[in-house]
């Protein structure tokens, strides 16, 4: 298994590390939007926006500050009011183009690119079929949000995940399901590295070299209380291999060499599971007689018409497989709904590991966030010299996005998982009808769906795979000395 240390290792498993003087895990936009807001508030010099999705016509946050409600009017109004702030924003190109026509966002996106001191480019520095994934907020290199949560219609959600709730509407008023996402807030150094990783992807997409903020001030959200104190962050990256770049698979790493350094339990929530490498990490903890539970939480189904062909049927394909591997059944996969039974659509990306390791970002247990599109998360590690003391606190989130999808209070799960020593045991004494998590069913998949799942035709597993005979491709490619070594088990 894999030494703790070495779960960080700068040019292998993250590409720095640095300290965050606080720390705040952030679960679901409502409070999210409120948070980025009081943030942007604080700044004086520079917001760095990088995302997926900006649209101008969301609500962000409340506007007890005096300011517009939806998000174009307010990057207006932020930089009339501060005289001297640059805000600038970077979202993916091949989304772009019919994302400007919805609804009144052409007339916001116009008024941007009339003022001396907001800039909006396009993302276009990346491989064929391929995404700028990353959703980052930078705010004078003083404080960084990275996770999963991107600034565009049909994110906003409570905690309570209402089936009724008549705030959880589109800019048109009509209304949308119920979403569970996550992000993270930090400041110190680490803030200041995302500042730099953000002028980089700012270079390579414009060719503009932006320069650092020469001050840092406390730019922390007012009445926001930090979850932890005194941290350090791995920061882990994924990049495309393309003219002039390198492929850059921390990520990749970093997920396999925390599975692999599990002891007991291995915490996911993805919106999608169907990354042959994890997939592939996975089995060697099953295939072991003492190896950790691993819980995963994922949506009921991908959504758009195209995605389930891909993403669902390679989850019921790795699921299968992994399941005839689970003989000491550690494995689980469920979907929470709501009250009445609805889905709940999880666009979080969170693991956990024990009370060690916790991270949040942009990428997904897919192909395509571990090789194709950029992708960003941070790692926070209890096992370091002198961070013991995170470690109850990880525990404690882990414990509280539970608690959330079971609809029970985090003391609750806190205290079965204590009594059990296991997650799915907790789960299954806890989870109920209703709102609640409930367990994935391998479905009917048609022959279609299996070749394109089978053959990663609609989820390559990087750039040069888009252009790979589909005969040299494979979901379970490189599962052969795996199978040997579970029959080997199986005969001991």
């Amino acid at each position: 298994m894999t030494g703790e240390r070495a779960i960080l290792t700068v040019g292998e498993t993250c590409w720095r590390i640095e300290p965050a003087r606080r720390f705040r895990f952030i679960v679901d936009a409502a409070d999210y939007f409120v948070a980025a807001r009081k943030a942007m508030l604080s700044a004086r010099r520079s917001i760095l926006l990088i995302g997926w999705d900006f649209d101008p016509r969301i609500r962000i946050g409340d506007a007890e500050d005096g300011g517009p409600e939806c998000l174009g009017d307010f990057i207006l109004w932020l930089a009339d009011r501060t005289p001297g702030l640059e805000i600038r924003l970077l979202r993916w190109d091949t989304g772009a183009l019919k994302a400007m026509f919805r609804g009144n966002s052409i007339l916001s996106i116009l008024r941007w690119k009339m003022h001396p001191r907001i800039t909006l480019r396009l993302d276009a520095a990346h491989p064929v079929a391929s995404a700028h994934h990353q959703k980052i907020i930078v705010i004078d290199d003083s404080l960084a949000f990275c996770g999963g949560i991107d600034m565009t219609v049909d994110r906003w959600d409570t905690r309570a995940h209402l089936d009724d709730n008549p705030e959880r509407i589109e800019p048109d008023g009509s209304p949308y399901g119920p979403w569970h996402d996550a992000t993270s807030l930090f400041d110190g150094p680490a803030a200041r590295a995302i500042g730099d990783l953000a002028r980089t992807r700012w270079q390579a997409a414009t060719g503009e070299i932006l320069p650092p903020c020469k001050e840092q001030h406390d730019c922390w959200p007012e009445g926001l209380e930090p979850g932890l104190a005194n941290a350090q962050l791995g920061i882990a990256r994924t990049i495309p291999a393309m003219d002039g770049q390198e492929a850059v698979h921390e990520i990749e790493a970093a997920y396999v060499a925390m599975i692999a350094m599990a002891r007991r339990h291995i915490y996911v929530e993805s919106q999608y599971f169907a990354s042959r490498r994890i997939a592939r990490a996975i089995a060697e903890r099953l295939v072991e007689p003492d190896g950790p539970e691993i819980v995963i939480v994922n949506p009921v189904e991908s959504e758009g018409w195209l995605e389930p062909l891909a993403m669902d049927t390679a989850r019921a394909r790795l699921f299968e497989a992994l399941k005839k591997l689970d003989t000491q059944d550690r494995f689980r996969i469920y979907h929470p709904r709501t009250a009445r039974g609805a889905p709940i659509h999880v666009h979080a990306k969170v693991m956990v590991v024990d009370d060690r390791l916790l991270r949040v970002g942009s990428s997904n247990l897919n192909n395509r966030s571990l090789r194709l599109d950029t992708e960003c998360d941070v790692i926070l590690s209890a096992g370091l010299p002198g961070l013991e003391h995170l470690a109850p606190a990880i525990e404690a989130l882990r414990d509280d996005l539970l608690a959330e999808h079971l609809d029970v209070p985090a003391g609750t799960v806190s205290s079965k998982v204590k009594a059990t020593g296991s997650l799915i045991a907790t789960i299954d004494a806890l989870r109920g009808e209703g709102r609640s998590l409930h367990p994935y069913r391998l479905p009917e998949l048609s022959a279609l769906s299996e070749w394109l799942a089978d053959n990663e035709i609609l989820d390559p597993n990087g750039p040069e795979d888009l252009f790979e005979h589909p005969d040299r491709r494979g979901l379970f490619k490189g599962w052969g000395r795996l199978r040997a070594r579970f029959r080997r088990h199986r005969r001991h």
